[in-house]
C-alpha cells in the first residue's frame, strides 16, 4: 500500500490524515496516510527516512515549507513562484516540490463560496509566506486589481516586483496598512494576527457591501477579523475550505485524480 504523510512541528492538530482517508475512500485509491513530527533541526533527515521506508509523497506544514523548498530536487512553477513548498512527490527523478495553497484558496473562493475573482478588486493582507503562495493563482483569475498591504511596505513591494509582469498594467500594487484606499470585493487575511486573536490593521472602509472576507485561519468560532468584517457588511469565511481544497490538489498530484471536496468540507465543519 502506498504511503504518504504530513510533516510538521507541532503536528498533533493536523486534520490531513482524515481528509486524505476520505479522499482515498471516495476515489477507491489504496493508500495509508499518517502524521509525522519532524525535529525542528532535522526536517531533511525525516523526509529522507520516509523516502527510504518507501514513502511516495508528503505534505509539509509549519514551520518547514521553506526548508521543503530548499530540499526539493525540482520545483513546479507555482512552487517557484511561492518560494515555499507544501507538497512533496517522491519519484525516480528525486523529490519534486509543489505548492497547492494558492490553488486551494482560489478553488474555495470561486467554487465553494461561488465568488468569481475575474474583474474584482482584491485586497491581500500580509506579504509573508502565506500571502506569497496565493499571488500567482489569484492573478491567473484576472482580477481588476490586487493590492498587497503589509506592515513592512518593502516586503509587499518585492512581491509586486516579482509578479508585476504577469499582471496587466496597474493591476498589482503594494501599500502599508494605513494607506489602503477604497473598497474591495474580496479581502483575504494572510497575516498571523488571528493566531493571537488580534485584528490586522484593516480599515472598516475596505469592505465593499457584501464583500467576501476570508481569513486563512479557522476554528470553532469566527476569528476577530471575520467578526470585524461581518460588522461592516462583509460575508465572512474561514480557511477550512482552503485546507480541504489544497489537500485535493496534493491528492491529484500524487494519484492523478482530483477528489470531490464538498462532503469532506461539510464533515470537517461539523467536527469543529
Amino acid at each position: 500500500m502506498d504511503r504518504y504523510c504530513v510533516f510538521g512541528n507541532p503536528i498533533a492538530h493536523s486534520k490531513s490524515p482524515e481528509i486524505h482517508a476520505a479522499y482515498a475512500a471516495q476515489t477507491g485509491q489504496q493508500l495509508a496516510y499518517e502524521k509525522r513530527l519532524a525535529p525542528l533541526d532535522g526536517f531533511a533527515g525525516a523526509v529522507r527516512a520516509f523516502v527510504a521506508e518507501g514513502g511516495k509523497g508528503a505534505n509539509v506544514t509549519v514551520p518547514f515549507k521553506l526548508e521543503a523548498h530548499k530540499l526539493a530536487d525540482a520545483l513546479t512553477v507555482r512552487a517557484q513562484a511561492a518560494g515555499a513548498v507544501n507538497t512533496l512527490v517522491f519519484g525516480p527523478d528525486g523529490i519534486i516540490g509543489d505548492n497547492t495553497d494558492g490553488a486551494g484558496l482560489v478553488a474555495d473562493i470561486t467554487v465553494n463560496a461561488g465568488v468569481p475573482i475575474a474583474g474584482k478588486r482584491v485586497l491581500l493582507l500580509g506579504a509573508g509566506g502565506a500571502a506569497r503562495g496565493v499571488v500567482l493563482p489569484i492573478l491567473e483569475h484576472r482580477p481588476a486589481a490586487l493590492v498587497i498591504a503589509n506592515r513592512t511596505v518593502a516586503t509587499a513591494e518585492a512581491l509586486v516586483a516579482q509578479f508585476g509582469a504577469l499582471a496587466g498594467p496597474g493591476v498589482l500594487s503594494a501599500c502599508g496598512f494605513a494607506d489602503v484606499r477604497g473598497a474591495f470585493d474580496i479581502v483575504i487575511n494572510a497575516t498571523s494576527a488571528s493566531l493571537n486573536s488580534d485584528l490586522p490593521p484593516v480599515p472598516a472602509g475596505a469592505f465593499a457591501p457584501g464583500a467576501l472576507a476570508l481569513d486563512m485561519m479557522y476554528g470553532a468560532r469566527p476569528t476577530v477579523f471575520m467578526q470585524f468584517a461581518a460588522s461592516h457588511g462583509a460575508v465572512p469565511r474561514d480557511g477550512l475550505g482552503m485546507l480541504v481544497e489544497q489537500a485535493a490538489e496534493a491528492f491529484l498530484a500524487w494519484r492523478g485524480v482530483r477528489p470531490h471536496t464538498g462532503a469532506v468540507l461539510q464533515q470537517l465543519r461539523s467536527q469543529l
